[in-house]
Formats: C-alpha cells, structure tokens, sequence
C-alpha cells in the first residue's frame, strides 16, 4: 500500500476545495475522511484544469497540494502508467485518504510526500505542475520557487480555484469568503490568485469559472517562448 513519505463555464461549486497548507489543518485534519463527498461539486473544475494541461503520456506531474488524491484518476488517465504522479500535501491525513486511493487502484507511478510545500522533498525534474484549489501556495514565493526549481524549461502549468468575483456581486463575494475562510491563511491575492504564477509562467493564459467565483489558469514555465501578447496581466480584460 501506497503511504505518504514523511518530511467552460461550470456552476460554482456549494464546497471549498483543499487548499493543501496548514492554514486551514484543523478544518482538513477533521473532514479528511468525507472530504470527497463534501467537494464533489467541484468536479467539473478538476476535470477542467486536468484537461487543459498540457502534460503527455509519460510526463511526470507534480501535483501541488494534492489533498485526499481526488486529482489522481485525472492524472493517471493523462500521463498513463509510463507517467509519474508526485503528490505533495501538508496534510498528513489528507494524504493517507490518497494513499488508499493509490492502493485500491494499484497505481505503482505515485509517490506522495507529506510535507509544506516549500519543504517538499522533490527529488526529480517534473514535466508540469498542478495547483488544483492552493491559494496560500500560489500566495507564497518560497513554495512556487521551490516547484519551479523542479520543473524543466517549458513545462506544462495549469491552475484552477476560488477568487472574488465582481465588486458589484455583493451576495456572491458574501458566500465566496464564508466558504472559503476557514481553508486559507488569508484573502491576501485573492482578486487575482494567479498573480505570483504569472511571473513564473509567462504565457499564463486565465479564464474565469463560476460566474467570477473561480479561475482557471494555463501555460508554461519560463525557458519557451511567449506568443506575442500573451500575458496573465493583458489577459484580466479578456476572461469570459
């Protein structure tokens, strides 16, 4: 059995997703056992930002705060059984619902560390990264350069999660802090989580989900050339 190693328009979702950092570890040590059934709203944003990333079969993947594994299946069809899957999360009961995942399935191509992400224990160049629903990573320079030191030039990025929707939408920015306040530190960057990313994915391309509750964000790392006039900050006027 697998065991954690130490150290586009879908309806917005009536859950949070997992964060992945220790921000919210009381709320994710409690519901790690019914975390899937509680974020199964969310699916249609996995499947979106597991589709569009832009990862081959064989590549290796990070996935960036990885939680109960909910990604995997997701992965495993993308890159195949000549893939690798590193899951990391803070989380160490989060990961152990993952870890039985990976052992009812039988998945040999995934290994899983408990660990900040910052602190990761990563010991491979990864062909693309994953930030399935991690504010407080995509808000923190250690953590996002910690993973990109571990990705090659050109790597494949996707990123989806929670964000403010429009000022006006009073009642929708009500709901969005209520759900999502007990699973990050903070709405530091909330307006635009991929902010930090962008420096580190220059063809960032950013769509909006959940009539503006949500984002999804793709590209690649730096060492490929950018398309002329792609860049997550030109790309606020064009998310639809």
């Amino acid at each position: 059995m697998a065991r954690p190693e130490p150290s586009l328009a879908p309806s917005v979702p009536d859950r949070p997703l997992n964060s992945g950092q220790p921000a919210g570890s009381e709320a994710y040590r409690a519901q790690a056992g019914r975390y899937d059934r509680r974020t199964d709203a969310f699916r249609r944003w996995r499947e979106l930002v597991v589709e569009r990333l832009p990862a081959r079969p064989g590549d290796t993947v990070l996935d960036v705060g990885c939680g109960t594994g909910m990604c995997l299946p997701l992965l495993q069809h993308k890159v195949g059984p000549s893939g690798t899957i590193v899951g990391i999360d803070a989380s160490e009961q989060m990961l152990e619902v993952a870890a039985a995942r990976v052992a009812e399935h039988g998945w040999d191509n995934v290994r899983l560390f408990a660990a900040p992400v910052a602190q990761a224990p990563i010991h491979l160049i990864a062909d693309a990264a994953l930030f399935c629903a991690v504010h407080d990573v995509l808000q923190s320079p250690a953590a996002l350069a910690h993973v990109f030191e571990h990705l090659r030039p050109g790597a494949a990025v996707a990123a989806t999660g929670g964000k403010w929707p429009p000022a006006w939408n009073v009642a929708l920015r009500a709901w969005v802090a209520d759900l999502h306040a007990p699973f990050i530190h903070d709405f530091t960057g909330f307006d635009q989580p991929w902010r930090l990313l962008a420096k580190f994915v220059p063809d960032l391309q950013v769509t909006e989900l959940g009539a503006g509750a949500g984002y999804l964000a793709v590209g690649h790392a730096q060492g490929r050339s950018t398309p002329p006039g792609n860049n997550a900050e030109g790309s606020d006027g064009n998310q639809g």
